[in-house]
């Protein structure tokens, strides 16, 4: 899949630690209605929607190695290797976490079509390790970046769903979004290696946003149970 041309030429007039924000801003989870929405959050069913959501997040991102373990094998600038280092050391945390959370939370609200809502996380989760072990210089850690920076707004709705759970919810252990961007801006590199970042990051938000249109799907099929 290509880039979109906007963010091709965002790539290109800008640093791409400001392309990457631009980005995160206009098509990352924080930018998506259900999110943010009564259903998830304060409904009357918001208890349910929250478990089923830390079901498929950890379905997408749960499963050792992942996105920066793999993103650590492909990226060689020693500028980003203590951000890696870091990175990997967080999400093992998140890891732990999410399946404190998918315990708690037992099985997954009877929906209709889980068959194939599963099958579609999958798909997404194949996609999205596709990416963190592309040979394309630069895709793999443009994706571990996305995530990274993209989980800080999913993190809420799992601190939602812990408040829901009674689950301690740890501190995030994650590099920050800044320290993200300064990373990326520090690698410096050809256009080739800014855009193949920049694809790496825009397909990972592209599954994200794609995970939360199934589960506003999900939710809105379970209207009337």
């Amino acid at each position: 899949m290509a880039m979109r041309q906007g963010a091709m030429e965002a790539v290109e007039a800008r640093g791409i630690g400001d392309a990457l924000r631009a980005m995160a801003e206009r098509d990352g989870s924080n930018a998506h209605r259900y999110v943010h929405g009564e259903e998830l959050n304060s409904g009357p069913f918001a208890a349910r929607n929250l478990a089923d959501a830390a079901h498929y997040l950890c379905l997408l991102h749960g499963r050792h190695p992942g996105v920066v373990d793999f993103a650590a094998e492909k990226t060689a600038e020693p500028e980003a290797r203590k951000w890696l280092e870091q990175a990997i050391d967080g999400f093992s945390r998140e890891r732990i976490f999410i399946g404190n959370l998918t315990v708690a939370a037992g099985p997954q609200p009877s929906t209709v079509g889980h068959t194939e809502s599963e099958q579609a996380v999958l798909a997404q989760r194949h996609a999205i390790e596709t990416l963190a072990q592309s040979e394309r210089k630069g895709c793999a850690l443009g994706a571990a970046a996305a995530l990274v920076i993209d989980w800080r707004e999913i993190r809420s709705v799992l601190n939602a769903a812990a408040d829901k759970l009674s689950v301690e919810a740890p501190g995030c252990q994650l590099p920050d979004s800044e320290e993200t961007y300064a990373m990326i801006d520090a690698l410096g590199g050809s256009p080739a290696l800014r855009r193949a970042i920049a694809f790496g990051a825009e397909q990972v938000l592209v599954q994200h946003r794609g995970l939360w249109d199934l589960l506003e799907a999900r939710e809105a099929a379970r209207e009337d149970w």
